[in-house]
């Protein structure tokens, strides 16, 4: 499994320590930093930037699953949930993680690295990440609606399909300074054509 960390400027020194705990908690992953880096000089990203990175990301097949975040969790998931093929969900325990893995199983999840994080905010993130993967997604909870949670998570895909453009036309018409700053970011062009 490809995973790709993309922190934004508000948590970019959390990004080792997001990087880290997805390698104690995933072993065997291949985990990559395509957003900012704790020392990096990079180019200032937003999660409006790291929302549309993940989405490129997961739509070139470059990664298999996002982790991201902001400051509250709650700008990237937005901005991730815009983009066709992105099912982001928001964690800020591992039950929610684990939650969002069986009856969602979505590609990508945010996290609230500034606000609530203080101490052991490591391992809250470990915990997070080993019940984030630790079951088959999409097994669902409580079992006997296993069946119902599939079919809603069809149906939202086919929605997502019917009211969102691809990412081409996307690209084709949204802020040229958003998209000119996301394909000039080193680690996700770095990443990208590593597939």
């Amino acid at each position: 499994m490809r995973i790709a960390v993309v922190c934004e400027v508000s948590t970019r020194e959390k990004s080792g320590v997001v990087v880290q705990a997805l390698k104690e908690a995933v072993p065997g992953a291949q985990i990559y930093n395509i957003g900012m880096s704790e020392n990096g000089s990079e180019t200032e990203l937003t999660y409006i930037h790291t929302g549309f990175i993940a989405a490129l990301a997961l739509y070139s097949g470059a990664a298999d699953f996002v982790v991201g975040g902001c400051g509250t969790g709650q700008g990237f998931m937005v901005c991730a949930n815009q983009y066709p093929g992105v099912v982001c969900g928001f964690a800020d325990n591992p039950l929610d993680a684990w939650l969002f893995s069986q009856i969602n199983a979505g590609n990508c999840i945010s996290l609230p690295l500034n606000r609530g994080y203080g101490w052991a905010g490591d391992i809250n993130l470990r915990h997070i990440f080993e019940k984030l993967f630790c079951d088959a997604a999409g097994q669902g909870y409580p079992l006997h609606r296993s069946e119902t949670q599939a079919a809603s998570r069809n149906a939202i895909t086919k929605l997502s399909k019917i009211s969102k453009r691809s990412i081409p036309e996307i690209m084709q018409t949204m802020d040229p300074a958003v998209v000119s700053r996301v394909m000039s970011h080193g680690p996700f062009l770095q990443f990208v054509a590593s597939t």
